[in-house]
């Protein structure tokens, strides 16, 4: 063998080329979504499996029907807006991320403050439906959505709910999970804010710049496309199903 075929042979099987010519950085980032998909997925089965073996269980175009500073019922509307806000926090991530790739650095600070704002939107969005869903008295140990006499579901009042013991609950389940699931996706949305508010310092800065390379701000964008993918997949599951 050639001193060329075992100087590249040496070379590939001691690290030396990147997989896929992604940057360890990358790929480490895709472990993580990887690993982050898997606890995602359980949640929603664990949904599922819970919501398919009880005799009854709230509807979500009645539990989720109100919207700020309208009186009336308008169903899903509210988490139709904040999947759009977040949705479009998506195309101005991809954005910045091309952006970068074209080192503008003006461009690519605007672009992140654009989604910046969008996540900070839906996260407020989400405590306000939180707000509102506590108002009425769902907790982790109790349900105010409770089936009428049809078995369409109604919301009881505070005075019927006093009077009820923690039997008399149907799908007690429901705020549990409701609780869970949303706050553990919550807790991605602001971890990917306060990230990009870290790269956006940086950006501002002219750390990229000095790199050469604006490969930070695309593993995050990683990270925040597939925050957004994992809500398309709750909305679906916890409320449409």
């Amino acid at each position: 063998m050639s001193a060329v075929a075992e100087h590249t042979n040496e070379g590939q099987w001691m690290g030396g080329n990147e997989p896929f010519g992604a940057s360890y950085g990358k790929v480490m980032m895709w472990f993580f979504l990887v690993s982050d998909a898997l606890t995602f997925g359980t949640f929603l089965i664990a949904y599922g499996g819970l919501r398919f073996t009880q005799d009854w269980w709230p509807d979500p175009a009645e539990v989720f029907s109100s919207f700020p500073g309208i009186e009336s019922k308008v169903p899903l509307a509210f988490v139709t807006l904040m999947t759009f806000i977040l949705i479009a926090s998506s195309y101005t991530m991809v954005m910045a991320v091309y952006e970068g790739h074209h080192g503008n650095r003006k461009s690519v600070i605007w672009w992140l403050l654009a989604t910046v704002l969008g996540g900070a939107a839906f996260l407020s969005c989400q405590a306000i439906e939180w707000t509102h869903l506590i108002h009425q008295g769902l907790g982790f140990f109790s349900n105010p959505f409770q089936p009428d006499a049809a078995g369409a579901t109604t919301v009881l009042t505070s005075d019927a709910m006093a009077a009820m013991t923690p039997g008399d609950y149907k799908a007690i389940n429901f705020g549990q999970l409701f609780f869970v699931i949303t706050g553990f996706h919550g807790s991605h949305v602001l971890s990917g804010v306060v990230l990009m508010i870290i790269i956006l310092a940086n950006a501002v800065g002219g750390t990229y710049e000095k790199r050469g390379h604006y490969e930070m701000v695309e593993k995050v964008g990683l990270y925040w496309h597939f925050v957004d993918l994992v809500w398309v997949f709750v909305f679906l599951v916890f409320y449409l199903i």
